[in-house]
């Protein structure tokens, strides 16, 4: 089967009232797998597929929903950068000819794509911070560089900025039309698909912003941990958590016949071919819907696709099952966790900067927090996938101050390890600030099995594990 009937009959196979993100609109708050609109069994196509996050009709979303007398205050997002080309090669083939600069004429489009072009290219002399302002503002390479952003992933963030835009401002007006640069903080890591990723998403969010209000600063960790990078527990737990990928993998003996499979297609050492890391590649030719590669020997396929795949949705089910993760996530995630529970507080306190928080990131920056708060059963983290911190006040108690926490445009604040036995404990509809807070002030060191640290300081630094 080539990768677009897979896709057509996936199409036809799944039910029109299904949201975009797999969670239908009678269950909005599930993260849950859904047994009425997803594959009884697990799929890799499907899963595939909504990794591929490949931009459709506007898809429904909760963010900005609360009960009429609570006011929003500020809102901090958390975004993995768009589609992008792949970051490896498989040996001995030809790259995939996907074509990186925007077109009006090529699909998939958004109606701003050329005013966003437009705009790009008039930012030559934006206040960002070194090494950013090397960086090119869009993809503009007609075959695309390793890691470059796409079309695509340009337009999943001009669509994210736009959803953002007709709930945060037209509905809520959380910023005013004069808005000033110090009501924002935006940040990135030093790749042109984080920056550019973070761009498309400011310009559907604020279109045709003046330049001169915009900072982008630079963050050097994938982690976002700035000075506090250094935590020999942390890495003690990803050396854990690498061995245990390593064994399961090991365990897998249909996944080493692909490999072995799929290196003599190749005509290399199946050891040469793993390395390649082969799965990042593939995507690429599945979501762009481009034939996977063929040598004399045979011919790459969907089966050898379907298996890596597979192991790894395996690979994420035995993760939340040995926890060893969630020691790394926690202590990797704290540090970004604290900067928005302090920004929330400022916010809290009536303070008017930093009202709108974005942080333009990747897969290993949103799969550590989304594990720290609890969220077990969230997804890995889709091309242009978002996670939503929002902060309301209630006006009719205005020191009263609650959160909201939304992964794709879901509401899965209930689903967090600090709110969900809110509801046994109270009549309150909105999880109260003070929990988030506690949660990383103090929690996430208990959630580490230590009684003695208090401090982001004293649990990296403990003996032992």
């Amino acid at each position: 089967m080539d990768v677009l009937t897979a896709v057509l009959l996936l199409v036809h196979l799944t039910p029109v009232s299904t949201a975009k993100n797999g969670v239908s609109s009678k269950s909005r708050k599930r993260i849950m797998p859904d047994p009425v609109t997803e594959p009884p069994v697990m799929d890799p196509v499907y899963e595939a597929l909504l990794y591929c996050n490949i931009p459709s009709v506007a898809e429904r979303s909760m963010e900005g929903h609360a009960p009429h007398h609570f006011k929003l205050v500020s809102v901090h997002v958390f975004i993995r950068h768009g589609d992008r080309y792949p970051l490896y090669v498989i040996p001995k083939t030809k790259r995939p000819e996907i074509d990186c600069t925007l077109l009006a004429n090529r699909k998939p489009y958004h109606p701003k794509l050329e005013a966003f072009v437009s705009h790009m290219s008039k930012g030559s002399g934006a206040s960002f911070e070194s090494p950013l302002h090397s960086l090119p503002l869009y993809p503009n390479h007609a075959l695309c560089e390793m890691g470059e952003l796409t079309q695509t992933g340009v337009v999943q963030h001009l669509q994210n900025g736009q959803l953002l835009r007709d709930i945060y401002l037209k509905k809520h007006k959380l910023l005013p039309n004069n808005w000033s640069t110090d009501q924002l903080y935006l940040e990135t890591t030093g790749k042109s698909r984080t920056l550019q990723s973070g761009l498309a998403l400011l310009y559907g969010f604020l279109p045709d912003f003046d330049w001169k209000k915009i900072h982008f600063r630079h963050q050097p960790s994938a982690l976002f941990c700035s000075g506090n990078c250094y935590c020999p527990l942390r890495n003690q737990y990803l050396e854990k958590e690498q061995r245990r990928q390593y064994l399961l993998r090991l365990k897998n003996s249909q996944l080493e016949r692909t490999y072995e499979d799929m290196a003599r297609i190749v005509d290399v050492p199946t050891k040469q071919l793993r390395a390649a890391n082969p799965i990042d590649s593939m995507l690429c030719h599945f979501c762009h819907n481009v034939s996977f590669p063929c040598t004399r020997n045979g011919c790459i396929d969907m089966e050898h696709f379907k298996v890596i795949k597979t192991h790894q949705i395996e690979d994420e089910r035995e993760r939340r099952e040995k926890k060893l993760y969630l020691g790394y996530a926690l202590l990797g995630a704290h540090p970004i966790l604290n900067q928005t529970v302090t920004r929330m507080q400022r916010a809290a306190e009536g303070r008017k900067e930093e009202v709108f928080t974005l942080y333009s990131a990747h897969d290993v920056t949103l799969s550590p927090v989304l594990s720290a708060l609890g969220l077990m059963e969230a997804r890995f983290p889709r091309f242009a996938a978002r996670l939503i911190f929002e902060l309301w006040q209630d006006r009719e108690k205005p020191s009263e101050h609650s959160v909201r926490i939304l992964y794709n445009g879901v509401d899965v604040t209930f689903h967090t390890s600090f709110c969900q036995d809110h509801h046994k404990h109270s009549s309150k509809p909105m999880c109260p600030l003070e929990n988030l807070v506690r949660f990383v002030k103090r929690d996430m060191f208990v959630g580490l099995g230590s009684s003695t640290s208090t401090n982001y300081y004293d649990a990296c630094h403990r003996e032992g594990f």
